[in-house]
């Protein structure tokens, strides 16, 4: 019997030698004459063991990681193709606590099967939600995702049903767009770039059922330029969809049309703004549009759009196979269903961490993430992307909902958690924030454009210790300037992560009681 080994194509993977493992399999199989089939799948998301090889077993699938292509000889020696024990066997990979822990519902197939194998896709529940939605009115469709509270899980969190339901409802002579934002430009996130490498057809299926649900023929999938994997990944994943009949002038014979499309961005992170975005899709250079009016009026090229994130369209075949009621019963408040978080930064085991809305930080900080790499202490972390507060060891007890870190002066965002231990220099990731603003700031207002450069100056002089105490208000004062004027969140956030070190690692500045830098305290 045929054994199948697999190893992931995923990126993160293939950094650290996926790609020569798998070389390594396939080469010595067929100079041993062994039955054996590679499969390169997605990654589990626990990239601390990649590359993660996995053999289909009698007894399920069992890993090995990490290893290298000096680890392969040894492994088929010792029974790899049979799940045999080894150094570095993991056991069964589903039994493996990290992964056993989670609840994975739209990551459920990623790194289990074959990510452009449409008969895996299909085996493994593919494409039951898409016939569930042809098989109802659009509006059931919309009211469903509704009901669901499905919120954005792009960074703003709204409700993806109010986005499609004012779609659905304004009228349009011509045409409607299905716009899916991958634009993932925040630190520590990846869950889009893997999702899109690990089961690119969840994405398709989850655009296709928006589509017919508002009365969208075309949609276009915007993703960043830094992902190349992920875009040759899903425009083959479309090739082969238009091939199938899951796309195009009649989608799965229903008579409806879909289509979709790829578009690169050019390196703009502004452009994870929905505005921007748009913007650049229509071929211009990415700034941001002033609102109203709102895309779901009047976005792409003016016509009415809805604009969600990947993780928000992905989880829309979920909803429709089990129904809004299922996925209403997880989570907690008005935060339902799963977040796709992502442990990254001075961690021991960072990855993907799929769970319901609830928990604490602390469960995926030290439970999943088993603390900082260094060994040191958590100092501390930052939740929701270089715009994201930085909360100190302290908090970490805080609920992992929407409502919970806005109380705290925070956000969850798109799930990035970035970790430092207690040789970081919070002046300096201050710092950080206003200067990757004004790298980053498209231009168009003032407030954002002007007003980061001015935060880097100011902060720059309170390190040194030139009239601490008044620059210290001025740059309050700035922040302040800056939520209330700029145009978008690339402004109005950045002062975020600014204000969270003034209020949890003030000492950080070395000021003295008078507000001066106190003596011998300078930071270099």
């Amino acid at each position: 019997m045929t054994a199948t080994v697999y190893v992931p194509r995923d990126s993160s993977a293939r950094s650290v030698g996926a790609d020569e493992v798998a070389g390594e399999i396939a080469r010595l199989a067929g100079e041993r004459d062994l039955d054996l089939t590679v499969v390169r799948n997605g990654s589990r998301g626990m990239l601390w063991l990649e590359p993660l090889v996995e053999v289909a077993s009698s007894r399920g699938r069992v890993g090995y990681g990490p290893v290298t292509p000096g680890d392969v000889d040894e492994l088929l020696a010792a029974g790899l193709t049979e799940g045999a024990d080894h150094r570095l066997s993991l056991g069964l990979v589903e039994e493996i606590p990290y992964l056993a822990r989670q609840e994975r519902l739209t990551f459920s197939r990623v790194g289990v099967t074959d990510p452009l194998s449409t008969e895996d896709y299909e085996e493994h529940g593919g494409l039951a939600g898409l016939r569930k939605a042809l098989a109802m009115e659009p509006a059931a469709v919309v009211d469903e995702v509704l009901k669901s509270g499905l919120r954005g899980r792009g960074g703003a969190g709204f409700p993806a049903g109010v986005k499609w339901s004012t779609v659905l409802a304004t009228p349009t002579p011509d045409v409607k767009f299905v716009c899916c934002n991958a634009d993932e430009g925040d630190s520590g996130t990846f869950a889009d770039r893997m999702l899109m490498e690990g089961d690119p057809f969840l994405l398709i299926e989850g655009m296709t059922i928006a589509g017919l649900a508002v009365g969208a023929t075309e949609g276009f999938l915007y993703i960043r330029s830094e992902y190349p994997d992920a875009v040759a990944t899903m425009r083959t994943a479309i090739e082969i969809a238009h091939i199938r009949g899951w796309l195009g002038p009649s989608v799965l014979e229903s008579g409806r049309a879909f289509q979709l499309s790829v578009r690169v961005g050019a390196g703009s992170y502004v452009c994870g703004e929905e505005m921007a975005m748009l913007e650049s899709l229509e071929g211009r250079r990415g700034v941001v549009r002033a609102k109203p009016p709102l895309p779901a009026h009047a976005g792409l090229f003016g016509r009415p759009t809805v604009v969600n994130n990947v993780l928000t369209l992905a989880a829309v075949p979920w909803i429709l196979i089990n129904g809004a009621a299922a996925y209403q019963a997880l989570g907690t408040g008005r935060s339902r269903g799963t977040q796709v978080f992502q442990l990254a930064g001075n961690i021991a085991r960072g990855g993907v961490v799929e769970l319901p809305f609830g928990g604490s930080l602390a469960e995926l900080v030290n439970d999943f993430g088993g603390g900082t790499r260094t060994g040191r202490p958590v100092r501390a972390v930052q939740v929701g992307g270089p715009l994201g507060s930085y909360l100190p060891a302290s908090a970490l007890d805080i609920e992992m909902n929407y409502e919970a870190f806005a109380a705290a002066s925070a956000m969850i965002g798109h799930g990035g958690i970035v970790v430092f231990d207690d040789t970081v220099d919070m002046a300096r990731q201050a710092r950080f924030a206003m200067e990757f603003c004004a790298e980053e700031s498209c231009g168009k207002c003032t407030p954002c454009r002007v007003g980061a450069v001015r935060g880097v100056e100011v902060i720059d002089k309170i390190i040194a210790g030139e009239e601490a105490a008044a620059n210290l208000e001025l740059l309050k004062d700035l922040c302040d300037l800056m939520v209330d004027g700029s145009l978008c969140a690339m402004g109005g956030l950045t002062p975020m992560p600014v204000r969270s070190v003034l209020s949890h690692f003030i000492d950080d500045f070395h000021l003295g009681e008078d507000g001066q830098v106190r003596p011998g305290g300078q930071t270099g």
